[in-house]
């Protein structure tokens, strides 16, 4: 008993040290979780369809029977705010997942074979050379619209800024010795990236997953600002704004709440990644 204590007691103290020397992260955490709880029990959240129109309560000021006030076509920002939150945190879980993958399959191919390397890091910088919005806007120009097309039109010039993190990264690790020590007695090519390279590079690329979500949020709000990213009839941040910027004089609520919403999210990833990067590298957070 006295063992299951101290080590309980143990644990405590570890993790509210941990706290100490994080605290900023383990906010954005929390509320990330708590966005999180907000976009999967919307439903609940909000007993009125975002969708429903009421012109006798056209932007509205906020209110006991309307907490976030309506829009120009009577609609309950707040019911839309909450339905948003669905979208950012996809498109933000998604781009980060997909091109973190996409990124390490081709960047270990581009830093361990010197012969594909050239050809690969050609293709990368030029799709750098143009800017994300105006890629992402490019290809929303050319495929329909909707979730999907807006994800894929972000991950895209996301892929090769992971590639060249990952291409550095193996550069670096391939010539270690217990890397030439594994060539040495044979092990095949594959298993010399998934066991002893991949594993290296974990550490970084959960710092830089976290700044892709976040990138990839004011992104997708940007598009749908623009009118060329998720559809105007599905409550997104970026579709409340762009409905309510005609309208900034007389009803500043309806850019107002959306517009917390996503600044809230994007900085609680950004503390998420700070943490991760002080945590997993200390030298450097000395340094900071």
């Amino acid at each position: 008993m006295q063992t299951q204590a101290i080590g309980s007691m143990s644990t405590r103290k570890k993790l509210w040290l941990m706290f100490r020397m994080q605290p900023t992260m383990y906010f954005g955490i929390a509320v990330l979780a708590l966005l999180t709880v907000v976009a999967i029990f919307a439903p609940l959240l909000s007993s009125i369809n975002p969708l429903d129109i009421n012109p006798l309560a056209r932007m509205k000021p906020p209110s006991a029977e309307h907490i976030f006030g309506t829009d120009a076509l009577g609609r309950d920002v707040y019911a839309r705010v909450v339905w948003g939150a669905r979208v950012s945190l996809v498109v933000g879980v998604a781009v980060a997942l997909v091109s973190v993958a996409l990124g390490v399959l081709i960047g270990m191919l581009a830093g361990y074979f010197s012969k594909l390397d050239m050809a690969i890091m050609r293709v990368m910088d030029g799709l750098m050379a143009i800017p994300n919005i105006l890629l992402a806007i490019a290809l929303m120009a050319v495929f329909k619209g909707g979730l999907v097309t807006v994800i894929i039109a972000i991950i895209i010039p996301e892929v090769p800024r992971v590639v060249r993190l990952v291409r550095a990264l193996v550069i670096s690790i391939r010539n270690q010795p217990y890397v030439e020590a594994a060539k040495a007695v044979g092990t095949r090519t594959h298993k010399i990236l998934a066991m002893h390279i991949l594993p290296n590079l974990f550490a970084p690329l959960m710092v830089q997953a976290t700044f892709i979500a976040a990138s990839a949020i004011i992104t997708e709000a940007v598009l749908s600002f623009l009118g060329v990213g998720i559809p105007p009839q599905t409550p997104s941040w970026g579709n409340i704004m762009a409905d309510g910027r005609n309208f900034l004089s007389i009803a500043f609520h309806i850019i107002l709440f959306p517009g917390l919403f996503l600044a809230v999210t994007v900085l609680a990833v950004n503390m998420l990644g700070d943490g991760l990067r002080d945590m997993l590298d200390p030298k450097l957070a000395k340094k900071i």
